[in-house]
């Protein structure tokens, strides 16, 4: 089945030359060019992924980012002149699965598509109704109808705190999270910068769920930016 692609460029030239060359690699693609047209192409429409200018008129990307989060967890990836760690770790944060800086290459940006709606369906949940839904990475099981969790079938011994951030990163697979998003999350309360909370709760989950603690496999730190699940 033919994946469709959602791209949002204010550039003409740019969205006409992406636009060609995926259709090429047996996409499709729908062009938008400003962030109200992308929020309401993104409500009509079902896409497999998000091509995401930041510099946006009417919405910035940020914001088209954030409303997209709200309702779905498809992959986006940022295309945008802005190259420093912090407008990457600033978009990674609010969500975006992957940043590539333009000028770009064709090549590069098909591969990132294609590496990116893989690994979107890397992971198959199986959905009850009533959030009675069971989900399994690598050696751990989640059971939300029993509030449960497993390794390798033993149960581990979980803290309220610690199985909402369990919860929270198998919920959303490949969503990089702040230790803000974190807290506001698990803690259902406003952040005010007190790493501390996060570091030992995060510390004390590794210690149940990794076989080293010292080398996370489950939840990676993405330096400078927070978590993110772990692929297996």
């Amino acid at each position: 089945m033919q994946k469709t692609i959602l791209l949002v460029e204010d550039d003409p030239a740019i969205s006409d030359m992406v636009k060609k060359y995926l259709n090429n690699e047996s996409f499709s693609v729908k062009c938008v060019f400003d962030g109200e047209e992308a929020a309401n192409a993104f409500k009509d429409e079902h896409y497999d992924l998000v091509l995401l200018d930041l510099m946006l008129p009417k919405l910035n990307g940020l914001d088209f980012l954030q409303m997209v989060r709200t309702k779905s967890y498809i992959p986006v990836i940022i295309m945008s002149a802005k190259d420093s760690e912090a407008d990457k770790a600033l978009g990674l944060g609010f969500g975006a699965d992957d940043y590539i800086t333009k000028p770009f290459s064709m090549v590069e940006l098909a591969a990132r598509v294609k590496a990116a709606i893989r690994r979107s369906t890397q992971y198959i949940v199986t959905q009850i109704e009533r959030d009675t839904s069971i989900i399994k990475v690598h050696e751990i099981e989640l059971d939300y109808e029993n509030h449960r969790a497993t390794k390798n079938g033993m149960e581990i011994n979980l803290t309220s705190k610690e199985w909402k951030i369990l919860c929270l990163f198998f919920k959303n697979q490949k969503k990089v999270f702040t230790k803000e998003q974190i807290y506001r999350s698990v803690w259902e309360d406003d952040y005010y910068g007190d790493e501390n909370i996060i570091n030992v709760h995060m510390s004390r989950l590794r210690e149940k769920i990794e076989d080293t603690p010292s080398k996370p496999a489950y939840i990676k730190t993405i330096w400078g930016i927070g978590y993110k699940l772990g692929e297996f």
